[in-house]
């Protein structure tokens, strides 16, 4: 995944935003309550909220309400949280694979929050957060996939699919594979056996949590382009699909470049920093 774990903390008026985002995991926080609409990530996502309950509406089900949920990659779903949250997003390959959403009670909540670190005033902890804690919690809790190892020509494409430079963004497969010494259909097909999802898709994803690295400390359309997006309204497309909202809504809302177009108090409030993963 991408080589260079970064955070941010962002702050305007009463509203605060947590990322950071490293090898395996991808922590995004928010103060108050938020909505998001149908989409699907090829990712594991557990949301944690301060408090308040989260919902999922899924095709065909009943809508699932709980204290906190575990939902599984490439469900198609809208999610609502009535709270100030923690969302945290792991690779498909770390977590044991069920059927469906699980349910997670107050507890387990408390428990996963509370390896992230202490929280603040509004139950958030700091940018970075102890994520490798919990991961740690969190497998505990629903049980480790029954191979956690992954081939190394595999590990090695979904770790570099989504980094800038000659075999990440703006490279193709085909050269992806050649440096494993695969064809690419051979390199695709590995892939979505060992790891469950589309290398196209893990790619899109890793694209997405480089642009979001980089949103509060640049324009939309720069953070697409260095992330390997043909354009803004690419990555917006993306966005939506894998997350059910814009990069707007994730990190830049209306800002600017700077700090007063961006609306933050003084001293500046957006800061970088490094994020441990498990």
């Amino acid at each position: 995944m991408i080589s260079s774990p970064r955070a941010w903390t962002l702050e305007q008026n009463d509203r605060r935003l947590v990322f950071s985002t490293g090898a395996e995991a991808t922590l995004f926080a928010e103060s108050g309550g938020a909505g998001v609409a149908r989409h699907h990530h090829p990712v594991w996502k557990v949301v944690l909220p301060v408090g308040g309950h989260v919902r999922i509406g899924w095709e065909g089900r009943p809508p699932l309400a709980a204290a906190g949920l575990l939902v599984p990659p490439q469900l198609t779903h809208t999610c609502t949280v009535t709270s100030s949250y923690a969302a945290l997003f792991i690779d498909s390959w770390r977590l044991r694979a069920g059927t469906g959403p699980v349910r997670l009670d107050a507890d387990a909540v408390r428990r996963l929050l509370a390896a992230l670190g202490p929280g603040d005033a509004d139950g958030l902890g700091a940018a970075a957060g102890d994520v490798t804690a919990a991961c740690g919690e969190l497998i505990a809790l629903t049980g480790a996939a029954p191979a956690s190892r992954l081939d190394e020509r595999v590990a090695h494409a979904v770790r570099t699919a989504g980094l800038p430079g000659p075999h990440g963004p703006h490279g193709s497969i085909g050269e992806l594979a050649a440096e494993v010494g695969l064809s690419p259909s051979r390199l695709r097909a590995l892939v979505r056996e060992s790891v469950g999802i589309p290398l196209v898709r893990l790619r899109q994803w890793e694209r997405l949590r480089n642009a979001v690295a980089g949103l509060p400390h640049a324009s939309v359309a720069a953070a697409a382009a260095a992330a390997g997006f043909a354009d803004q309204a690419h990555l917006t497309r993306t966005s939506r699909s894998l997350l059910g909202r814009t990069p707007a809504s994730l990190g830049r809302a209306s800002y600017g470049t700077d700090a007063s177009r961006r609306g933050l108090s003084s001293p500046e409030k957006v800061r970088a920093g490094v994020a441990t993963t498990c």
